[in-house]
């Protein structure tokens, strides 16, 4: 009863957030047929921005950082994001009415990782006071990009066991390029080797920082909008995906608030780190992984996981995800 009753006041404080705040905004401006709408120019600036400020801050920790620090953690997040994977390939297909390819794909969609769910969270640990090492966001591209490719290698493996013995190529190296050429990524991996390398230290501290939340409200306000207008496409499928996208993203989180709780006591990660290794998990991706699926698995139907990401998974892991595992954490580690 405790852990419910602090999940719930965890839920009504973060109502008041402005992330999860103008997540249902957008939601509710949609939901009354308002034509309110964000130019793609300026939301594709807004997410560069994002991804531009974490990865900085990202490199400028990992310059001071040790590599063993990172090491185990960066192999935990590629170990869950495939454990994922391979558990939707698992679970999906088996149920009526989804074809393995849509299942596979929806799969690999939730395994990849969602930009702006991380913003959301560093906001929200930022405003509780959670500490966590400045490096943890770089964990991104280590668990987005062997779910994407993992989910387009075993459609390829499905492709030649169905069709008559007939080998499908995997281009390995094509789908780790088309990845990492990703708007998403390649932001995100700019700021890191530029935070690495460089000492950016004053434009971070005098642009992107203080633009930081500003930014990620009209992106939370454009994602509620396309979130409700996703929910359409979604009915038109098996309502599988639908149920799927409401519990596996807090299962997810809970897999990796695990891995990362035993990564708290063999290496000392934060517990601020625990929370935002669970939240990457939960999340699912609406950046980089749609393209890189159409690509890869043009037989999928987008409506099917791309409606589930967005209509479902993403509010799910902003609005649930977030505070959940932020009261497990003040449980489990008494913050």
């Amino acid at each position: 009863m405790d852990l419910l009753s602090n999940l719930a006041a965890t839920f009504v404080s973060q109502l008041q957030s402005p992330a999860l705040a103008f997540l249902i905004g957008g939601m509710l401006v949609a939901a009354l047929g308002s034509r309110l709408e964000v130019p793609d120019a300026i939301y594709t600036f807004v997410v560069f921005m994002l991804l531009m400020r974490i990865g900085l801050e990202a490199g400028m920790e990992i310059r001071e950082a040790e590599l063993g620090a990172i090491l185990l953690p960066v192999i935990a997040s590629a170990a869950v994001g495939c454990i994922i994977v391979l558990a939707g390939r698992s679970i999906l297909p088996r149920l009526p009415g989804v074809r393995m390819e849509d299942g596979i794909a929806t799969a690999g969609l939730f395994g990849a990782v969602s930009a702006s769910t991380l913003a959301a969270a560093l906001v929200v640990l930022e405003t509780e006071g959670v500490t966590f090492e400045a490096w943890v966001p770089a964990l991104y591209p280590f668990m987005d990009i062997p779910a994407l490719i993992l989910a387009i290698v075993l459609v390829g493996v499905h492709q030649q066991r169905t069709e008559g013995g007939k080998r499908a190529r995997v281009s390995y190296g094509a789908i780790v390029a088309d990845s990492l050429r990703g708007s998403a990524i390649s932001a995100l991996l700019l700021g890191i080797v530029l935070g690495l390398f460089t000492h950016p230290d004053s434009v971070f501290d005098s642009f992107y920082d203080p633009l930081f939340r500003g930014l990620l409200s009209i992106l939370m306000l454009v994602l509620g909008i396309e979130a409700w207008q996703r929910l359409s496409e979604l009915r038109g499928v098996a309502h599988w995906f639908a149920i799927y996208a409401f519990i596996a993203p807090l299962l997810h989180g809970l897999l990796a608030f695990g891995v990362g709780y035993l990564l708290h006591l063999s290496t000392g990660f934060s517990p601020g780190g625990v929370i935002l290794l669970s939240v990457i998990a939960a999340s699912n991706s609406d950046i980089s992984g749609p393209p890189t699926l159409r690509a890869g698995i043009p037989r999928a139907n987008p409506s099917a996981y791309i409606g589930a990401s967005t209509a479902i998974g993403t509010p799910i892991a902003i609005g649930l995800g977030i505070p959940l595992y932020l009261t497990l954490a003040q449980i489990v580690f008494d913050l």
